[in-house]
């Protein structure tokens, strides 16, 4: 990274934030072993969660209805794959139960079946997109273990969603398909699954980079090894990348940590998605501040501020921006400083995505490469951290590493990989 003002790199480098802090190849080593260790069951900060899921291109001619429940809204579809791809063909939206007042769980499976009745005409599965904590089992379903984000439930825990489900199903008297539960993240994997038809990608990896960060990949049975599994297709692995503790912190992401509501987990999470960026950013400026890095005017206002959004942090990397705002003086540190908080970001994600492909085996050939499905509003809408992915992927993973890839952003990714996962059983 090229910095504007003289001052920022120094400024970085005493605290620890510079985004070659750690090389990367030391970064991927790290992880592939942290990987490692989560699917032998020995230890490491990512779960690796099998998701008994397997990949592959789904039937054509053949339909799924979809329920999506990710947090305060619920959404109902269904998904038709066509020769030309798969095309969402039914939409019904609601808010979920338990979000403007407290609700029960059947209450929950009731509205879950009546929401889904006008999708089942036809379809050969049910795919449920349940993106709160669940202990996944092979059957495909999952036992609750935790609902958050807002929603206010009674009676859930260990309930079996794909199994509840049914029972609401059978009880209004409508048809019972086989029932997949699968994450958001998974469901972002497999959005691509349509893409697989083409041959034109040696496999598939998950993305997401938004509010939270989560990544998931498709694993040989055999490096699974706390399971005792038989021999068949390799599975789905849900990383919870977010939780990788590896790589070095600076002083402001220990202070963002002691801060935080969870501190000690999470931490890649929190170097990395759009819930901690812009909070990243304003104790980095605050921290400029303190070291009479800004004028006493900008200085005030950062000191000042509660909160910085990551938006308008990204907003901040170009210095044309910051000087709507600010000094020209203030607008470069401002900008170098939020350019490097994005660039430590997608450095953080290119060894992340690197180990996956090191992991796996994938993305040796050129001309046949991984592809990365993404989704989430840091990888969809921050141009410098879609910029700066770009280049690392290129220089390292590429030119380095020898691997490649290509990444990949579809609307309605979740709610077609879903649709995928009911048809792949």
């Amino acid at each position: 990274m090229e910095f504007q003002s003289t001052k920022t790199r120094s400024f970085l480098q005493r605290h620890g934030m510079l985004p070659d802090e750690m090389p990367l190849p030391n970064a991927v080593e790290l992880f592939v072993e942290d990987m490692d260790r989560g699917l032998s069951g020995k230890g490491g900060s990512m779960d690796m969660i099998p998701t008994y899921l397997s990949c592959g291109a789904p039937p054509v001619g053949q339909c799924a209805a979809v329920i999506d429940a990710g947090g305060t809204n619920f959404r109902a579809s269904q998904v038709l794959f066509t020769e030309n791809g798969p095309v969402i063909e039914h939409v019904e939206r609601t808010k979920m139960p338990g979000v403007s007042r407290p609700a029960t769980w059947e209450q929950f499976m009731d509205l879950s079946a009546r929401e889904l009745a006008p999708m089942l005409d036809g379809a050969s599965g049910i795919g449920f997109c349940f993106s709160f904590r669940a202990e996944v089992t092979p059957e495909r379903d999952g036992k609750v273990i935790m609902m958050s984000k807002g929603v206010e439930l009674s009676g859930y825990e260990g309930r079996l969603v794909c199994a509840d489900l049914l029972k609401a199903l059978e009880r209004a008297g409508l048809p019972q398909p086989p029932a997949t539960l699968v994450n958001d993240t998974a469901a972002v994997l497999l959005s691509g699954a349509d893409l697989l038809r083409s041959g034109s990608y040696d496999s598939l990896i998950g993305l997401v980079c938004g509010t939270g960060q989560n990544s998931c990949c498709v694993v040989d049975r055999s490096k699974i090894g706390k399971l005792s599994l038989e021999p068949g297709p390799d599975m789905l692995v849900n990383l919870e990348s977010g939780c990788f503790d590896g790589f070095v912190r600076g002083d402001y992401d220990l202070e963002l940590d002691e801060h935080s509501t969870n501190p000690g987990d999470h931490i890649f999470e929190k170097m990395t998605s759009g819930a901690y960026l812009g909070q990243l950013c304003l104790l980095t400026l605050r921290g400029a501040a303190r070291e009479g890095l800004l004028t006493n005017d900008a200085a005030g206002k950062f000191l000042l501020m509660n909160e910085l959004t990551s938006d308008k942090a990204d907003r901040y990397t170009s210095s044309i921006a910051a000087e709507r705002e600010f000094r020209s003086r203030d607008a470069l540190v401002i900008s170098d400083i939020c350019r490097a908080i994005f660039e430590r970001a997608a450095r953080c994600v290119c060894a992340n995505l690197s180990a996956i492909l090191i992991l796996t085996g994938r993305g040796l050939d050129e001309h046949r490469p991984a592809c990365v499905c993404a989704d989430g509003s840091v990888i969809r809408y921050s141009s410098t951290f879609q910029q700066e992915l770009n280049y690392y992927m290129d220089s390292f993973t590429r030119a380095i590493l020898g691997r490649h890839c290509v990444v990949r952003s579809a609307e309605d990714a979740t709610t077609l990989g879903t649709a995928a996962a009911a048809l792949l059983r």
